[in-house]
């Protein structure tokens, strides 16, 4: 019977290995192979929950005490939820069976770095720095509060 090894006992032996060739693509890669299959199924757990259109959020995290496992974890919502670092968000709409991409905020590290360096962002990478300068400004706050129905001059996120 083989025994499988824990998360921790991985990111141990891997913290332990000087792994130079393990690099931040090879890595996305990886954290990217169930993406799709988890959107869908977060998409079919919602239609059993909820009714009419519904939001699919995904948070990346990293563990604590391994710096080097990254997670995303998944989840539903009847309302949208509050933009925030680490974070990617869907629509879905019930009537047209559509799923429609909202935004993505990467790290505060990253968003930080693309402010920073903004005029030397890549062009593939543009889109990206449109997330995180609308995130910065408050844009992405404001939409939120326009899809939930919520009062626009209002700090605190209430019903209008």
């Amino acid at each position: 019977m083989k025994v499988k090894k824990t998360v921790g006992a991985v990111s141990t032996e891997l913290m332990q290995k000087d792994d130079s060739t393990h690099t931040a693509i090879d890595q996305m890669r990886e954290s990217l192979v169930d993406y799709e299959k988890n959107i869908f199924e977060a998409i079919e757990r919602a239609k059993k929950d909820l009714t009419g259109d519904f939001y699919v959020c995904v948070e990346t995290k990293k563990e604590r005490l391994m710096p080097n496992v990254i997670r995303n974890y998944f989840f539903y919502r009847q309302t949208c939820p509050t933009p925030t670092y680490d974070q990617t968000l869907y629509r879905f709409n019930r009537t047209e069976e559509k799923i429609e991409f909202m935004w993505v905020i990467p790290s505060k590290e990253t968003c930080g770095f693309f402010i920073d360096n903004m005029i030397h962002i890549p062009t593939e990478q543009r889109e990206l720095l449109k997330f995180v300068l609308d995130f910065k400004d408050g844009t992405l706050f404001t939409k939120c509060k326009q899809l939930n129905g919520e009062k626009e001059d209002s700090i605190i996120l209430e019903k209008g």
